[in-house]
């Protein structure tokens, strides 16, 4: 599975930061880095759900790869 983020919609809010912070980060510029990359490290997958769930925009999803 990999992670896709739709950077039209991402605010940079933080939310997803808050709750997988293993993947996510927001940088001092207020926008959105994949510490990992795309691909969905093993044993994060309930994290990141979390995450893409509590996105206010819905910029995140998830695609199997």
């Amino acid at each position: 599975m990999k992670i896709l983020v739709d950077w039209q919609k991402c605010t940079g809010i933080g939310i997803c930061e808050a709750l997988s912070p293993d993947t996510f980060e927001v940088g001092d510029d207020g926008k959105l880095q994949l510490i990992n990359g795309e691909v969905i490290p093993e044993g994060l997958e309930a994290e990141i759900d979390s995450a893409i769930a509590g996105c206010p925009t819905a910029a995140l999803s998830k695609q199997a790869s």
